[in-house]
């Protein structure tokens, strides 16, 4: 169990120093010792998500960082490695529900439509934009009035 984590953390390690090469699944498994197949069944089970999701997740939270400093689409994407704007498009869109200009932008002019329904669990709220479903919540009733969860 113990070395099954060392494996994991010096994948997370290598994956955190090395995201703006975007290193395919191969090249991380060699790195710890493992086959592609191995590490991809390994990674999964102790991370939540597969190498590639968590790789996604890095690029994305640095590309976050490099918008909110104001440059250009085009410079975001060189800087993080990316073959191009439809890349970062690609990524955004997938992961944070919006285009990488309307996040820039901080969400200006983009519609978010909501609706409440009823669930086994509660009542619920659903917000939307155009692309895809970007939150959920349960809401709760409390003594000063509902509360998301």
């Amino acid at each position: 169990m113990s070395y099954d984590y060392d494996r994991i953390e010096k994948a997370i390690i290598f994956l955190r120093e090395n995201f703006k090469s975007q290193p395919r699944l191969d090249e991380v498994a060699a790195h710890i010792g493992l086959s592609s197949f191995h590490f991809q069944k390994m990674f999964t089970k102790w991370a939540g998500v597969s190498p590639k999701n968590f790789l996604q997740f890095i690029s994305i939270e640095y590309l976050k960082r490099l918008l909110k400093k104001k440059k250009t689409l085009s410079d975001v994407s060189h800087q993080a490695g990316l073959s191009g704007t439809g890349r970062l498009h690609d990524l955004f869109v997938n992961i944070e529900e919006m285009k990488p200009g309307e996040y820039k932008n901080g969400g200006g002019g983009l519609s978010i439509h909501y609706s409440f329904g009823k669930t086994p669990y509660g009542k619920i709220l659903i917000a939307s934009t155009e692309i895809d479903v970007c939150h959920t919540s349960f809401i709760m009733n409390n003594e000063n009035g509902p509360k998301q969860l």
